[in-house]
């Protein structure tokens, strides 16, 4: 694992060895509080870290104050072009800003939000994708390379530096995943900041999904990035199942339930489909580490699904419960659902005593 500098946002540490943090961004217009407030506790309870809001405006900027005092989690200020938003956004007590130091004009612009963020311990994240890049660094490279969204984020960073301020995370998004990772991992080479991961424009919840967990999966494998964001055109809580997902299935977070189901076939008597997909909804806000398991048929179930904490296997109309791989009871094809998830709350009632 790449170990990186490590910032703090509001409490929750990135990089250096800590967590992957799950960030999401409010989809609500920042400057109606409650609503942005009421999304965020939606986030949070999903099991988001870090929450960014978009300040498009003073109002926006002023409507901050009741957000950061209300927020359960570390808000971040999205801030493009207009260097007095940034600026109100710290003073309205943002835990981090998002900018580009070369977007929001001169030299002393940039000093007045670095030396704002300095005095008030706000670090910064520098976000850069494949639609942002300068003009001389497009005239060297002829397109968005990999290497030539590098060199922007470091570009950026430097205006930064230049004022003796080094609390800075680096985003370097692509809609395009092999991009991405090479982005990513020449980043991880050429600087020790801590790495903001995602697939920016990524696509709807199925698409978006499996460029993130192809780009993002890809990544934290190799030991690279310390913060991420599943971009989806979606409700943005089901960014926050898809991060927790994609961390879990490669053994980076061990909160909340993991799921095994096998495919059907022509051994499968009961509607394993149906009973998967309700039982992982059922259970999707369980916060306990356990495995279980909705098998199609007793061949698959107790034997393959053996280590599962708890699980079924479809018979003729019925199923039968299975933990650690032994028998426990049938059970009517009509309740099994039901049946599941209270053996599974038994299960995490346990384990929380």
């Amino acid at each position: 694992m790449k170990l990186t500098k490590q910032i703090n946002i509001g409490g929750v540490p990135v990089g250096g060895g800590a967590p992957i943090a799950i960030q999401s961004m409010t989809n609500t217009d920042t400057r109606d509080a409650k609503a942005t407030l009421a999304q965020i506790r939606a986030l949070a309870e999903a099991g988001c870290d870090i929450v960014r809001c978009a300040v498009p405006d003073k109002t926006a900027a002023e409507a901050l104050r009741e957000i950061c005092a209300g927020s359960p989690i570390p808000v971040v200020a999205d801030i493009h072009f207009d260097y007095r938003l940034a600026l109100e956004a710290v003073a309205a007590g943002v835990d981090k800003v998002r900018i580009n130091p070369g977007n929001i004009g001169d030299e002393d612009r940039v000093r007045q939000v670095v030396q704002s963020c300095k005095q008030h311990n706000v670090p910064i994240r520098v976000g850069v994708n494949s639609g942002s890049l300068e003009k001389h660094i497009l005239a060297k490279y002829g397109h968005p390379t990999a290497q030539a969204m590098v060199d922007s984020a470091l570009y950026h960073t430097s205006l930064i530096e230049k004022f003796d301020y080094d609390q800075i995370a680096i985003s370097i998004k692509s809609s395009n995943v092999q991009t991405m990772i090479e982005a990513y991992r020449l980043a991880a080479q050429q600087c020790d900041y801590p790495l903001h991961l995602g697939v920016t424009e990524a696509g709807t919840a199925r698409m978006g999904l499996i460029k993130s967990a192809v780009g993002i999966g890809s990544l934290l494998c190799d030991g690279i990035g310390d913060t991420i964001r599943v971009s989806l055109t979606d409700d943005p809580v089901n960014e926050v199942y898809a991060a927790r997902d994609i961390l879990k299935s490669i053994g980076l977070r061990k909160e909340g339930i993991t799921f095994v189901s096998c495919p059907t076939c022509g051994r499968t008597k009961i509607d394993l489909i149906g009973l998967a997909q309700q039982v992982e909804e059922r259970l999707k806000d369980c916060k306990a580490n356990l495995t279980v398991a909705v098998m199609g048929c007793a061949v698959n179930g107790p034997g393959e699904a053996r280590e599962a904490d708890i699980g079924i296997a479809g018979g003729d109309g019925c199923a039968i419960l299975f933990q650690k791989g032994e028998i426990i009871r049938k059970i009517p094809e009509d309740q099994v659902v039901e049946e599941l998830v209270r053996e599974v709350e038994k299960l995490a009632l346990h384990k929380e005593g």
